[in-house]
């Protein structure tokens, strides 16, 4: 009996039932071709996307596609779209504006370059520079900014130095009379004392100008060098102007003459240190100096002016 026949159970495919016909094999003479089904399941590689926005509520101006921005960032729709942003600064304002904010930085610019040339050249050790345009430094720095580092010296000052001044003035009715002394460092110190920005010149003026004219003379009050004339001067204009800003012998008086002296007393040391310093003052008085005519002038008009 032919293995293959339909009333045989001997052999049959594996994947038939046991009571249904045989599959035709592809190989055997007469079957018939058996068509090969596809699987029509189709497998997406692509990520899930958003559903696309629909169309009906694109806002009016902007095409289906195109990107918007919230409205809370209206701000940055040039950069969103391509537009470049506005500018900002000095390059926001009118051509006059940047000219003269340009014009402003370098007068800046300049002026601080200056500065600190003259500041260096001033602490430079003796040069060239210094010697052929040193009066020109000098009028530069003196007297509001000098360096001064006699606080890092190794012995610091441990005086206290007063400035005071008396003055021969002339008053209105012709007579001539000697005041008496005005001690302008006591003046100044009154000034600066529980002021939280306090002046330059209360701090400075007149204790600088001392100083310059005692480095420049000797114990005799000589010039010691060329500036010795220079710190008379210089030191007579201040003290004529505080006297005139305190109207010295009545108002309208004429200042004629002046005379200052110094009076110097050491800072007692701390209780716990064995130096033994003198407590007395010293006195150092200066000779008459006669004020011109034309410094007079120029120095009540100084006065004036502040």
């Amino acid at each position: 009996m032919d293995a293959y026949d339909e009333g045989s159970n001997g052999r049959q495919a594996p994947d038939a039932p046991p009571d249904g016909p045989a599959p035709a094999r592809r190989d055997t003479p007469g079957a018939p071709d058996i068509p090969s089904t596809p699987d029509t399941r189709e497998v997406s590689t692509a990520p899930d996307l958003p559903n696309a926005p629909d169309a009906s509520n694109v806002p009016d101006g902007l095409t289906e596609g195109e990107p918007t921005v919230p409205a809370g960032l209206t701000g940055l729709a040039g950069t969103a779209q391509g537009d470049p942003p506005a500018p900002t600064g000095i390059a926001a304002l009118s051509p006059g504006y940047q000219i003269a904010a340009a014009l402003a930085l370098a007068i800046v610019a300049v002026t601080a370059c200056v500065h600190l040339g003259m500041v260096f050249l001033h602490l430079a050790p003796s040069n060239t520079v210094t010697k052929q345009h040193g009066t020109a430094i000098e009028e530069w720095i003196y007297p509001e900014f000098e360096q001064n580092w006699k606080l890092f010296a190794p012995n610091p000052l441990q005086q206290n130095i007063a400035v005071q001044v008396r003055a021969q003035v002339r008053t209105p009715d012709g007579t001539s009379r000697e005041t008496g002394w005005y001690d302008l460092s006591a003046l100044d110190g009154a000034a600066i004392d529980g002021n939280l920005l306090p002046s330059h010149t209360d701090q400075n003026e007149l204790r600088r100008s001392w100083d310059f004219y005692v480095s420049s003379h000797d114990g005799e009050n000589r010039p010691s060098g060329m500036r010795g004339d220079l710190s008379e001067r210089y030191l007579r204009r201040v003290v004529v102007l505080r006297l005139d800003r305190l109207e010295a012998g009545g108002k309208d008086a004429v200042v004629e003459s002046v005379q200052v002296r110094s009076r110097t007393t050491n800072v007692a040391p701390p209780e716990w240190s064995q130096e033994q310093v003198s407590d007395k003052p010293v006195l150092r008085e200066l000779p008459w100096w006669s004020v011109p005519e034309g410094d007079r002038q120029q120095e009540t008009a100084e006065a004036s002016a502040r």
